[in-house]
C-alpha cells in the first residue's frame, strides 16, 4: 500500500511537471553536422513533427516545398530522400565550400465557416478555394499560411551568399555567422517579414534533449523596431528557434494570415 502511494505520488507530481514539455508539437530539420572539413564532405537531415526536439515520435516532416541553396546561390540536390512513418531524411553533398541554406517553405489557405448549423473546414490553394467553399459560405473566415523551417550548414569557411532574404514571407536574416555561434556568447538576428523588419514579434528557443528534463528551458526574446533580436546561449548543442506573426483577414477577397518561421541552429562549445 505504501509503494501504491508512493507512485500515486510521483506520477501526480510528473503530471504538473511534465506538460510544458509535452504540450506542443514541433517540426524541424536536423542535419547530421553543421560545421564540416575535408575534401568530400556530406551530410544527412532528418525531418520531423514530434513533441520531444530531434527525437521522431510522431509525424515525419514532408518534403514538398524543400529548397537547398549551395554557396553560389544555385540549388543543390536533396540525394537519396525517403519518407517513413516517423521522419523524413534525405542527404546532401556539400560540393562546394561555403555555407548552405536548407529551406522547407510551406504555403496554403485555410477556411471554415457555418453550414446549416454545422461548421465545416477546408485546406487547399487560392485556384480551389472558389470551386471547393461556396461563395456565400456563412461567417467565412479564410487564412493564409505560410511556414519557413530551415537550418545552416557550412563546409570550410563560412560565406553570406546564401543570408540574403527572399522577401516572402517571415524570415530570419543572420547577422551573426548561423554557423559561428558559441557558448557563453551573444548572437544577433534580424527577422523580416515580407522584406521588411518584423517589430514587436516574440520568440522561443529551445534547446534539444525536452525528453530528460522535466522543464522546457525555453529561452525568449523579443524584435526591436529594425527587426532586430538577440540570444545569449547559455549552453552548446542544438536548438530550436520559432517566430510567427498573424494578421486579421476580410472574408474570402483578403484573407488573414499567419506566417511562422522556424530554424534548427547549433551552439558550439568554446
Amino acid at each position: 500500500m505504501k509503494n501504491l502511494r508512493r507512485w500515486g505520488l510521483v506520477l501526480a507530481v510528473a503530471a504538473v511537471v511534465l506538460p510544458e514539455a509535452a504540450q506542443a508539437h514541433r517540426a524541424w530539420l536536423l542535419p547530421s553536422a553543421t560545421v564540416l572539413s575535408g575534401e568530400d564532405p556530406w551530410i544527412t537531415v532528418d525531418g520531423a513533427v514530434s513533441n520531444d526536439l530531434f527525437f521522431f515520435e510522431h509525424n515525419p516532416l514532408r518534403l514538398d516545398g524543400l529548397t537547398i541553396l549551395a554557396p553560389d546561390g544555385s540549388t543543390a540536390e536533396a540525394e537519396n530522400r525517403s519518407t517513413g512513418r516517423y521522419r523524413s531524411t534525405f542527404d546532401v553533398h556539400l560540393a562546394q565550400p561555403g555555407t548552405y541554406r536548407l529551406a522547407l517553405v510551406t504555403e496554403g489557405l485555410f477556411a471554415r465557416w457555418t453550414e446549416e448549423g454545422k461548421p465545416k473546414r477546408w485546406r487547399g490553394t487560392s485556384a480551389t478555394l472558389g470551386t471547393e467553399v461556396p461563395a456565400a459560405a456563412e461567417g467565412l473566415e479564410v487564412t493564409r499560411s505560410q511556414r519557413r523551417v530551415e537550418t545552416f550548414v557550412t563546409a570550410g569557411a563560412p560565406s553570406k551568399t546564401v543570408l540574403e532574404p527572399t522577401g516572402e514571407g517571415l524570415e530570419m536574416v543572420p547577422i551573426t555567422h548561423p554557423n559561428d555561434l558559441y557558448a557563453g556568447e551573444t548572437a544577433r538576428f534580424t527577422l523580416l517579414l515580407d522584406g521588411k523588419p518584423a517589430s514587436d514579434v516574440e520568440l522561443e528557443i529551445v534547446p534539444g534533449g525536452i525528453r530528460y528534463r522535466d522543464q522546457l528551458q525555453a529561452l525568449s526574446a523579443r524584435t526591436d523596431a529594425e527587426g532586430v533580436f538577440e540570444v545569449t546561449w547559455p549552453e552548446p548543442g542544438m536548438w530550436w528557434l520559432e517566430a510567427s506573426v498573424s494578421e486579421p483577414g476580410a472574408g474570402r477577397d483578403k484573407p488573414g494570415r499567419r506566417a511562422g518561421y522556424i530554424a534548427t541552429l547549433e551552439v558550439l562549445p568554446q
